[in-house]
C-alpha cells in the first residue's frame, strides 16, 4: 500500500536525512514536510529535493493545530514521523521556554490532531496508520562508569531543560497510546552524527573550527561519554520500527560506540591529519583547547538496543570510524552549505528570530 508521511522538522539534521531515506527507499512513499525553519531548519538543507514530485515542503510550526489537521486530511497522511524539537542542550540551559513550547506544547498538538484525524479513518487505513515519536536517550539521566546501557525500561530521570522537555513530550506520546488507543511508537536514539548536522554540535563544530584554524573546545577533563550513531544507521531504524514495530512500545537506538568527547576529537584530528592535512604540517590536535564545563553536564549515556536488534533486526551497519570518515568527507566537500546555515542563524538571531 502507498504511503504518505508527514515528517515534521524535515529539513534538520536528523529528519532531512529521514526524509532523503524514505524517499529512496520506496518509489510509492510521498512526504510531507512540516518544519519552521528556526536556526537549525533551512531551505539549503532541503534543496536537492525541489522538484520531486513525491516530496511536498510546507513552512510552519507544529503548534499551528489548524494547519496540521489540514495537512494531514488533505494529504491522505498514512504515518507522522515526528523529529521536529529543540535539541541543543547549551541553548536550553539559556532559553528553556522555547523548549517546553516545541517539544512539550507541539508534541501535544500534534497528537491531537492525529487522534481527530485517526478517528475519522475507515477501520483498514486506522490500523495502518502510526505516529512515530522520535526522542532521546537523554531522558534516562546519566550513567556511572560501570553502569549497565540504559534500557527501554530505565526510569527517566532528566537534567537538563532540553531532556525534561523531551521526557515530556514522551509521557504524553505514551499515555495517548493508552488512554485513546492511538498506535504510537517511540524511538529514543543516542548521539547522532552525520552529514547536515548544525555546526554548533561536537562534531561538525570540530570539523568546521579545525579546518578554519580555530581552537577546538573541550568542556572540562574531555571525560564525558557518549554512545555515537551515525545518522544513517538511526534513519533505517526509524524506517523499521516504523515499519514492524507494535503500538505502544519504545525502542532504544544506539550505535554501540561509547566515546569521551576526548576520544572523539582526537579521532577526528587523525582523520583530518590524513584527509586534509594543515599546510604547516603539524597535527589538527595542537588546536584543542579545554573549556569550563557547562551546568549539569551529564557525565555518560549508553543505550542498550537488544530490544530493537532482537524483535525487529536492526543493527548499526556504520562503525564510528567508518561513519566518522563519510561525516568528515561530507563537510570537506560541502564548506557552502555550512557557510549558508550559519549565516541564516545569525541573521535570525540578529533579528531576534531564534
Amino acid at each position: 500500500m502507498a504511503s504518505t508521511l508527514l515528517v515534521t522538522g524535515g529539513a534538520g539534521f536528523i529528519g532531512s536525512n529521514f526524509v532523503r531515506h524514505a524517499l529512496a527507499g520506496d518509489d510509492s512513499t510521498r512526504v510531507v514536510n512540516l518544519d519552521k525553519l528556526t536556526y537549525a531548519g533551512n531551505p539549503a538543507t532541503v534543496a536537492d529535493l525541489e522538484g520531486n514530485g513525491r516530496y511536498t515542503f510546507v513552512h510552519g510550526d507544529v503548534t499551528d493545530a489548524g494547519l496540521v489537521g489540514k495537512l494531514l486530511a488533505e494529504n491522505e497522511i498514512t504515518a507522522v514521523v515526528h523529529f521536529a524539537a529543540e535539541s541543543h542542550v547549551d541553548r536550553s540551559i539559556d532559553r528553556p521556554e522555547d523548549f517546553l513550547v516545541t517539544n512539550v506544547l507541539g508534541t501535544f498538538r500534534l497528537l491531537e490532531c492525529a487522534r481527530t484525524y485517526w478517528k475519522t479513518l475507515p477501520a483498514e487505513a486506522a490500523g495502518a496508520f502510526r505516529f512515530l515519536h522520535v526522542s532521546t536517550d537523554e531522558v534516562y539521566g546519566t550513567l556511572k562508569a560501570d553502569d549497565p546501557a540504559f534500557t527501554e525500561e530505565t526510569g527517566f530521570a532528566p537534567n537538563s531543560p532540553y531532556a525534561a522537555s523531551k521526557a515530556g513530550s514522551d509521557h504524553f506520546a505514551r499515555a495517548y497510546f493508552h488512554t485513546y488507543g492511538l498506535p504510537v511508537l517511540t524511538t529514543n536514539c543516542s548521539n547522532n552524527y552525520g552529514p547536515h548536522q548544525f555546526p554548533e554540535k561536537l562534531i561538525p563544530l570540530m570539523i568546521l573550527n579545525a579546518l578554519d584554524g580555530k581552537p577546538l573546545p573541550i568542556y572540562g577533563d574531555g571525560g564525558n561519554i557518549r554512545d555515537w550513531l551515525y545518522v544513517g544507521d538511526h534513519c533505517a531504524a526509524v524506517s523499521r520500527v516504523l515499519a514492524a514495530g507494535r503500538p505502544g512500545e519504545t525502542y532504544n537506538v544506539g550505535g554501540n560506540h561509547e566515546r569521551t568527547n576526548l576520544q572523539i576529537v582526537d579521532t577526528l584530528c587523525r582523520t583530518l591529519d590524513r584527509l586534509s592535512p594543515r599546510t604547516d604540517g603539524q597535527s589538527y590536535a595542537r588546536q584543542k583547547t579545554f573549556v569550563a564545563d557547562r551546568p549539569g553536564h551529564d557525565r555518560r549515556y549508553a543505550v542498550n538496543s537488544g530490544k530493537l536488534q532482537r524483535e525487529l533486526g536492526w543493527t548499526p551497519a556504520e562503525s564510528f570510524d567508518t561513519g566518522l570518515e563519510k561525516t568528515i568527507r561530507w563537510y570537506l566537500a560541502n564548506r557552502g552549505w555550512c557557510e549558508t546555515v550559519s549565516a541564516a542563524k545569525y541573521s535570525r538571531e540578529r533579528l531576534g528570530l531564534s
